[in-house]
């Protein structure tokens, strides 16, 4: 059995869908503006089965053109189905292409499905003493399991593999041998593929009927042993079900045959297929296409399941003929890294190291001639508060620039800074780079200013595609056709090995540094008429350019943090957090592992039969995903429980715990670095620590807000909050008169929507008529639905439905807004901000409902999140601005949301809070006024 050899099939358009729908909500697209999730979802899947298994055979099956037999015998046949995503249309020829230059058999049959000829081949190759591995996450496969063909689903959303035998299988469906699976899909149906089966027929009752009659037709000729309405239901639609069955049967003789030599994995043609990865800008994947064909990759993780399963795992693939693990060196080292992009290797440049004296004061005086350079530092550490000057790169002209090293000793590198100091705050000279803010804040340390016009290419490109990833390697290949030297090539990997930059000898750091900057340079070439094109110039040179300045200063600050209060109430959660799980095994009766969805699900489900039909994931585990269990937790206490405990473990482990870890040692402050270019949207993300996820809305969550402290006792928070902005906003946007007036009045909006809505005064609104007003207003905003709407309050659906119609009613030009938004998102491709910020929703056309449905909903919540981003940005220039001119000791700590904390020096109280008022509330005229609550506190919980 040791030597048996394992074919691999797999069910491309599963997968591809799979991978499609897995990034929906961050789809990749590339600088063509191409959605490339589809083929990038499907690769990921194969590389991962190569990598963990490495077959020895293994071939790609797809549909082509349906399944003519099964709509001839009902031509309903998988009617219900939207259609196919553009993406994946695109996506299917590429993948062919992929599979074409590795050497991997596309297999497809016109008016088959890929389940017929996956079902063929398993059964001849098992035939031939071949053990077959089905790559799939469809359940129907389970028909075709026997004791050498087996289902092999993919991992999925944090949960590994999965590999079912004729046990699993067994367990799944309730049945004695997998060929009973077709009795059970012809029972119950498969509401996928539109086969009707058995009215009244669910998972329970097909199982149950399996394990009664054996078989559909045991049951069709056994209904004298049915009651009452089932034994009717099942009599008069025998036929049905007969039609069901045959259209889950998966067909084990269409016309393929099982080519064991064309079918056995061997060496790709690199060239080509790097060549495809390249148009697509897949840099990840080439470089694992590269590790895995050239003996570099590491076994995968074992699992457990594939271990036991197959055998052979360990085994390298092929018949000797190459080794995925690098065991025939020969063969192996074939496949070589190719780039048809340029490299510095064959790139005609001129980049010199400055020496001191003469060639310093020949440089100096060059450079101050110039109207716009490109500069690069490079330092000890990606952390700017710790990192030390190694050096920095100059380039003014494409191809050219010169490189200034800086000495290890402080005081030196002070000195020769000071040299510099000239041009870094000439106002006259334009400074380009790539993420300004970073190197902004190093030359801070060395007491250096950076003045003049700004250009920063990662912001600049944020503008132009903010879909895209912004680094410098991806900017570079993307629009030069230039791979830059990696710092890995400099430095080694991450590390105990990993080199300082101050240990790489000169001539390769002045290659490395000047190379940035010259490309940095060619790229703001390249993006300024870019901006000009989209009108996001205004936007750059207005808002995002002086920002960064702004949040450099901010992220330079820091917040002071009581150490102390988070180590008790780190110990107070351990307390709450034992006392739940006591309570939770008090009710399960049992303990367990509270942690484990699998666990968990049985306990809940199985055990203490807590719902009739518990929702599953896709891998037959029930879900214990957290829409599921907050639907359930108004019911049953232990559910509650459960989410708390969740709830509480991870806000000790994310921000109690993690907290004083993130204190920097010199400042012994807290530094979070604001992100300008993550949130399509516009708006500000934080990271180490991440301050915009701090629970607020538990009583623990707010408790982490008072770790956050004034400087001294001579200085108190102050934080300021947007009051309903985006309501505001986007009463403002529609013109919608009624919601005008209310904001105008001073009126509480959901009160006076409430009133309305339910047609009572105002006066006499409860507060559960508020309270669904409030979700109603809030949900338009993210194209709520009547079963969201059903799920957020205690109404039916049916009055969820007649509430949403009748507030349209109320408000007809909001309605009229939203339809302009989605029609103008149609005929231009993106939709805009107050400010010009562009939203491009490449899918509002899409034939596939899912897909069209998720771009109109951005197209109505991208102009109203994203203006309401540009006016709290707009407040923060100008408050950071008069700050500055007035000399205040005051400091802008930090933005969350809608809300700006200060630390303000308490003599400037009164002055500040007239300041930061009058700035919000007029960065920005709309014709609803915008209004700002300001509170104050020892700490930020209680100035919030």
């Amino acid at each position: 059995m040791a030597d048996q050899k394992r074919l691999f099939l797999l069910d491309a358009y599963a997968l591809i869908f799979r991978g499609y729908y897995a990034l929906i909500k961050n789809p990749r697209i590339n600088s063509k503006g191409m959605d490339t999730s589809a083929i990038m979802g499907f690769m990921n899947s194969l590389f991962d089965v190569i990598k963990r298994e490495q077959p020895d055979h293994l071939a790609v099956c797809f549909d082509k053109g349906g399944s003519v037999e099964r709509t001839e015998l009902f031509a309903e046949y998988k009617a219900n189905r939207d259609e196919t995503p553009d993406a994946i249309r695109i996506a299917v020829p590429y993948i062919q292409e992929i599979l074409k230059a590795m050497h991997i058999p596309v297999v497809e049959l016109e008016g088959w499905e890929a389940d017929d000829i996956i079902g063929t081949l398993a059964k001849q190759a098992e035939k031939q003493d071949y053990k077959v591995f089905m790559v799939t996450p469809d359940k129907d496969f389970g028909q075709l399991v026997s004791d050498n063909i087996f289902m092999y689903r993919p991992a999925r959303l944090g949960n590994g593999i999965e590999i079912w035998g004729i046990e699993e299988v067994q367990k799944r469906f309730g049945v004695e041998r997998p060929e009973q699976v077709i009795d059970y899909l012809g029972m119950m149906g498969d509401a996928s593929d539109n086969i009707p089966g058995l009215p009244g027929v669910g998972d329970k009752t097909a199982k149950k009927f399996i394990q009664e009659f054996g078989s559909l037709e045991g049951l069709l000729d056994n209904t004298d042993k049915l009651k009452g309405k089932m034994k009717e239901k099942v009599e008069e639609n025998a036929e049905l079900g007969r039609l069901s069955k045959k259209l889950a049967t998966i067909c084990v003789d269409c016309d393929v045959s099982f080519d064991e030599k064309d079918y056995e994995l061997s060496m790709p043609d690199g060239d080509k297929v790097q060549e495809i990865f390249e148009e697509l800008e897949f840099r990840r994947l080439r470089e694992q296409f590269i590790k895995i064909f050239s003996g570099e990759t590491p076994e995968a993780p074992k699992n457990e399941t594939t271990q036991e399963k197959a055998p052979k795992a360990s085994k390298p693939a092929g018949s000797g003929q190459f080794s995925l693990f690098g065991n025939d060196g020969e063969a192996a080292a074939t496949i070589k890294e190719v780039s048809s992009r340029n490299t510095a290797a064959e790139t005609t440049h001129m980049y010199q190291s400055v020496s001191p004296g003469l060639g310093m004061r020949l440089f100096l005086e060059k450079l101050m001639q110039q109207q716009s350079v490109c500069f690069d530092t490079e330092t000890t550490s990606i952390n700017p508060l710790q990192a030390e000057l190694v050096g920095i790169a100059f380039s003014w002209e494409a191809g050219k620039g010169f490189y200034v090293p800086f000495p290890e000793d402080r005081d030196e590198a002070q000195r020769l800074i000071e040299e510099l100091r000239p041009f870094f705050e000439a106002e006259n000279i334009e400074k380009i780079g790539q993420n300004l803010k970073y190197d902004i804040k190093v030359l801070h340390k060395y007491d250096i200013v950076v003045k003049g016009k700004l250009f920063d290419t990662m912001l600049a490109h944020y503008l132009i595609n903010p879909d895209m990833r912004h680094n410098m390697d991806v900017l570079s290949e993307t629009y030069l056709n230039y791979t830059p030297i990696s710092i890995t090539e400099l430095i080694g990997k991450k590390g105990k090995n990993q080199l300082s930059m101050r240990e790489v000898p000169l001539e390769r750091q002045t290659e490395y540094a000047v190379e940035d900057a010259d490309i940095t340079l060619q790229l703001a070439q390249h993006f300024a008429p870019e901006l000009a094109e989209a009108k996001t110039e205004d936007l750059f040179h207005d808002i995002e350019v002086p920002l960064l300045r702004v949040l450099a200063d901010m992220e330079l600050e820091g917040i002071s943090l009581d150490k102390s209060f988070l180590k008790s109430l780190s110990e107070e959660l351990d307390n709450d957090i034992k006392s739940l799980e006591k309570q939770i095994y008090e009710a399960a009766g049992e303990t367990f592992n509270i942690a484990s969805p699998k666990q968990l699900g049985e306990i809940l489900f199985d055990k203490l039969k807590l719902v009739d039909k518990p929702k599953k994931t896709r891998t037959g585990q029930y879900s214990t995903a957290e829409d599921v269990l907050s639907y359930l937790a108004k019911d049953h206490k232990i559910i509650q429980d459960v989410l708390d405990f969740r709830g509480l473990t991870k806000l000790k482990s994310t921000y109690v715990d993690a907290l004083p870890e993130q204190v920097d040692q010199t400042t012994e402050r807290v530094h979070t670095d604001y992100m300008q270019t993550v949130a399509a949207t516009g708006r500000l993300s934080s990271n180490n620590p991440n301050l915009q996820n701090i629970p607020i809305r538990t009583e623990r969550g707010r408790q982490v807000r008072k770790a956050f402290v004034p400087r001294d006792e001579n200085y108190v928070l102050l934080a300021a909050d947007y009051s309903q902005i985006e309501l505001r906003i986007i009463a403002a946007l529609s013109q919608e008169s009624t919601m005008i007036d209310a904001f105008k009045n001073g009126e509480d909006i959901h009160a006076s929507t409430a009133s309305k809505v339910f047609n009572v005064p105002i006066g006499e609104v409860t507060r559960e008529q508020r309270g669904n007003a409030k979700t109603v207003n809030f949900g338009i905003i993210y194209g709520v639905s009547a079963f969201g709407l059903s799920n957020q309050t205690d109404l039916s659906r049916t009055e969820a439905k007649e509430l949403i119609e009748t507030y349209y009613k109320t408000y007809p030009k909001l309605r009229n807004y939203i339809s302009e938004q989605i029609d103008f998102a149609r005929d231009n491709g993106y939709v805009q901000t107050i400010l010009g910020r562009r939203r491009y929703l490449k899918d509002i056309n899409a034939g596939n409902q899912v897909v069209r449905g998720a771009a109109e909903r951005n197209a109505v919540n991208a102009p109203i999140q994203g203006s309401a981003a540009d006016i709290i940005k707009i407040a923060m220039i100008n408050i950071h601005k008069r700050l500055e001119e007035g000399n205040y000791k005051t400091k802008m700590l930090l933005q969350v949301h809608d809300e700006l904390v200060f630390d303000v020096y308490k003599p400037e109280l009164e002055a500040i809070k007239e300041l930061v008022k009058t700035e919000m509330e007029n960065a920005y005229e709309l014709s609803v006024p915008l209004d700002v609550d300001l509170g104050l506190g020892t700490n930020w919980l209680e100035a919030h």
